[in-house]
């Protein structure tokens, strides 16, 4: 296989789980390379997600890192054979490649959480709300840039849509709902759009009134990806200069913590139906 010269944020999370996998069991790189029947520098390759691993060598080193944990192994099995490319590669080369990676997470999340203080979960957003936010990037985007991020945006919502939907779960605060993206017209059909959404029944909505007051968190959009263990969960923070993600297990408890928190304190989903039908009204 191949080297890869730009690794996806998936694919380099499979080299990381690899390498920590193998660093727990005390294995040196060059044990691994001659188990594997591999090169040294091979090693470090797969580990920093440049080259692929098959499924079957895969196997093999987690039998002898005695790793026991059956539905981690399987997991980290599926992300190496998932090498494929998804529909989010067309825009390669001409999109940033952090937007490309959130496509590339959510769509194989089995639920996805997320906090949104200011902004409108981009799988919410209407094309007119995302529109006027593409609009508002500094320094100004050109159209034909703001067509094509505004397509990508569209695409990813499908994950929310057909036979097999992902789970979805949005905490709301209520600033995030009174900010007028593209004026009233568009914050009017946004706040609209959520209420469609919100009768989905994988797509669960929940308010943070102003009078809840503190929260904790440090006012960032979150949004938690869970994998299909709870090991390989990843947590993306929005960022001027592009998309963080975090996966170390103190941060992503962390963060679930927080969400706990949220989901805890914030209306329930038929108050927050009500609260968003309210100020839609009076726009």
């Amino acid at each position: 296989m191949g080297a890869r010269m730009s690794p996806t944020e998936r694919q380099k999370r499979l080299g990381a789980e690899i390498r920590r996998m193998r660093t727990a069991a005390g294995m040196t790189g060059e044990f691994a390379a001659g188990l594997l029947g591999v090169d040294r520098g091979k090693i470090s390759n797969i580990e920093s997600g440049t080259r692929a691993i098959s499924p079957e060598r895969l196997r093999t080193l987690a039998c002898n890192c005695d790793c026991e944990d059956d539905a981690y192994v399987d997991a980290l099995v599926d992300m190496a054979r998932s090498s494929g490319q998804g529909w989010w590669d067309k825009y390669r080369g001409s999109l940033p490649a952090g937007l490309l990676d959130i496509a590339e997470l959510e769509h194989y999340a089995v639920r996805l959480r997320s906090v949104h203080l200011i902004h409108m979960p981009g799988l919410l957003q209407s094309t007119a709300h995302a529109q006027a936010v593409f609009k508002a990037a500094l320094p100004p985007l050109p159209e034909h840039e703001v067509a094509l991020r505004l397509a990508h945006r569209l695409e990813r919502q499908r994950v929310l849509e057909g036979d097999n939907p992902t789970a979805y779960v949005g905490i709301l605060h209520e600033a995030a709902l009174r900010m007028q993206f593209g004026g009233p017209g568009v914050a009017r059909g946004q706040l609209e759009h959520l209420l469609v959404m919100s009768d989905l029944p994988h797509v669960t909505l929940q308010v943070i009134p102003f009078t809840a007051g503190a929260f904790p968190g440090a006012g960032q959009t979150v949004v938690y990806m869970e994998g299909p263990v709870r090991r390989l969960d990843t947590v993306q923070i929005d960022s001027t200069h592009g998309p963080e993600f975090v996966y170390h297990e103190a941060q992503l408890s962390k963060y679930r913590a927080q969400l706990d928190w949220m989901e805890q304190h914030a209306l329930s989903p038929a108050d927050s139906h009500s609260f968003i039908q309210d100020i839609a009204r009076q726009l």
